[in-house]
C-alpha cells in the first residue's frame, strides 16, 4: 500500500507541475562541454572495466587537492550511477530527507533528457542521505522524496584510505513517471559535482566546465553530453 501511495503522490505532483509549466522554456543556449559515452551491461557493473570520467574543474575557490570521478552504465531497468572522492577532511552531518546535503561532503549527479527543459539533481552524502529534484531551474524545484529511497535506488556508501565512494541506480521506471515513452537511449545534458559547502575545506568541482562568477550548479545551459551506446 505504502508503494502504491508513494507512486500515486509523485504522478499527482508531475500532473501539476507540468501544467504549471508547459509554456516555460530554457532561458539560456547550451554550451559545449563535455562528452561521456555510457556502455551497456548485461549483469551487475563491475566499476574496474567501465570507463571514468573526471570531476576536476576547479571552481570558484582556490585548490584544496580534492577530487572526484564518476561512472556510469546501464541495462534495460537501470542507469547506474558509482561516484568517489579523494578527500581528507569529511564532513556527514545530514541523515534526514530534504536535508542539505550539498552541506556534507557531497557528490551530484545532474541529468536532463533532451527534449525536456527540466532537469533532475541527485545529491548524496557518504550517509547515504540523497536529495532529490526537478524542475527547471535552481529556484523552481520539487522535492522527490521516498521512505524506500536506499532500496528503491539500491544506495551504498563507502569509506575507503583516501576518500569515500557511491553508488545508486535509477530506475527507468521512476524516470517513466516524468516521461512515459522515454528509453535509455540518445543522448542526454548531465553534469556531475563533488562540494561541501560547510566542510574544514569548501570546495565546488565540476565534469563540464561552468563560467560563471558565483556557485552555482543549476546551469543546465553547462551540461555536458552522456550518450548511450
Amino acid at each position: 500500500m505504502k508503494q502504491i501511495q508513494i507512486v500515486l503522490l509523485l504522478l499527482v505532483l508531475i500532473s501539476a507541475y507540468t501544467v504549471c509549466h508547459a509554456e516555460s522554456g530554457a532561458d539560456q543556449t547550451a554550451t559545449e562541454g563535455e562528452t561521456y559515452i555510457i556502455q551497456r551491461i548485461n549483469r551487475s557493473p563491475e566499476w574496474d572495466k567501465i570507463p571514468t570520467l573526471l570531476i576536476d574543474k576547479i571552481l570558484w575557490t582556490d585548490d584544496t587537492g580534492i577530487r572526484a570521478k564518476g561512472q556510469l552504465c546501464y541495462d534495460e531497468e537501470y542507469l547506474y550511477v558509482h561516484l568517489s572522492a579523494e578527500e581528507k577532511n569529511i564532513r556527514a552531518e545530514y541523515t534526514e530527507p530534504l536535508s542539505p546535503v550539498c552541506a556534507d561532503s557531497c557528490l551530484e549527479f545532474f541529468f536532463q533528457l533532451n527534449e525536456s527543459d527540466n532537469y533532475f539533481n541527485f545529491e548524496i552524502n557518504p550517509n547515504g542521505c540523497l536529495c532529490i529534484q526537478y524542475g527547471p531551474s535552481k529556484t523552481d524545484r520539487i522535492d522527490i522524496v521516498r521512505d524506500d529511497a536506499a532500496e528503491y535506488f539500491d544506495i551504498h556508501t563507502n569509506r575507503v584510505t583516501d576518500g569515500w565512494e557511491t553508488s545508486y541506480r535509477i530506475p527507468l521506471s521512476f524516470i517513466n513517471l516524468f516521461y512515459p515513452d522515454t528509453r535509455f537511449d540518445g543522448e542526454w545534458r548531465a553534469n556531475f559535482y563533488k562540494c561541501g559547502d560547510k566542510t574544514v575545506n569548501r570546495h565546488y568541482l565540476s565534469w563540464s566546465k561552468i563560467d560563471l562568477e558565483k556557485p552555482n550548479f543549476h546551469c543546465p545551459e553547462y551540461f555536458g553530453t552522456i550518450i548511450f551506446k
